[in-house]
């Protein structure tokens, strides 16, 4: 009735979106368990793996409660601004873990490590479909910081920081050395104001910027990679760190230049 507190909306389960979110809750419900059945692995990339999958299930799954029972409608924030940013954020994390896991994890007779691979694409694939649907409504309907250009270049700053604090070792937060100790405090730094969506975008771009000269100037510097380092060598996580602090530049001076011209439109008006 119209007057119960709590209803039930069936469409939120049948209607495309809707069956998208039950077939990704499935998919990386599989990828989870698949790896989970073949054993634990000492390594962050694992680590972040498994985390993106249960991450990924549990709010996607949450989302479909939250619209079935009507919820939704009365939290204080727009929900279509949540749920585009989340399935915007969920299929990034899982084009990297899609990349990520058989890169290091799998073999030719990993059966079980090839299937949740191959699953993880299918869950990147639905998310994007998801992101796709629900960015050809109308305009006018889409509301919200999280799924405009800036609040797109927010979650992104912020995911690149996740892939590079797992790709950095233990004894990289130790080091003596004043370059590398610079970018660890660059990489920590930037994470926690992108996480407070601090203005500041001018200055991360530049600390970046020297991150991206100091890292490979130090990381490589008469440090070859060893002729018998197979998967999970420390070195390719140097080339990851290096790889993913060239896009961070890149991003935070995209989302720099859109800021200005932001404030330049909106003073000429």
């Amino acid at each position: 009735t119209g007057s119960a507190m709590v209803g039930v909306d069936l469409r939120a389960l049948t209607q495309p979106v809707g069956i998208m979110r039950i077939m990704a809750t499935i998919l990386t419900c599989m990828c989870f368990s698949l790896v989970a059945t073949v054993g634990h692995v000492t390594s962050p990339y694992w680590a972040w793996c498994m985390f993106t999958w249960c991450f990924c299930c549990f709010f996607t799954l949450l989302i479909l409660i939250l619209e079935f029972t009507t919820v939704n409608a009365k939290l204080p924030f727009p929900w279509d601004d949540f749920t585009t940013a989340f399935a915007m954020l969920a299929s990034l994390m899982c084009l990297a873990v899609s990349i990520i896991y058989p890169t290091f994890f799998t073999c030719k007779t990993c059966h079980r490590q090839i299937g949740a691979s191959v699953v993880s694409w299918f869950c990147f694939g639905v998310y994007a479909g998801e992101v796709a649907l629900t960015r050809l409504r109308p305009s006018g309907q889409m509301s919200g910081f999280l799924s405009t250009l800036p609040g797109i270049m927010k979650m992104l700053e912020t995911f690149l920081a996740c892939l590079i604090f797992t790709s950095l070792e233990e004894s990289q937060f130790k080091s003596t050395t004043p370059g590398l100790q610079w970018c660890v405090a660059v990489y920590s730094l930037c994470f926690i104001f992108a996480i407070l969506v601090i203005v500041y975008n001018i200055l991360a771009a530049v600390m970046y910027l020297t991150a991206m000269v100091i890292w490979p100037l130090y990381s490589f510097h008469n440090n070859k990679r060893p002729s018998g380092c197979g998967h999970l060598c420390p070195w390719d996580k140097l080339v990851v760190v290096t790889f993913m602090t060239i896009f961070n530049v890149i991003v935070y001076t995209l989302d720099t230049a859109y800021s200005i011209r932001l404030v330049f439109c909106v003073s000429n008006q």
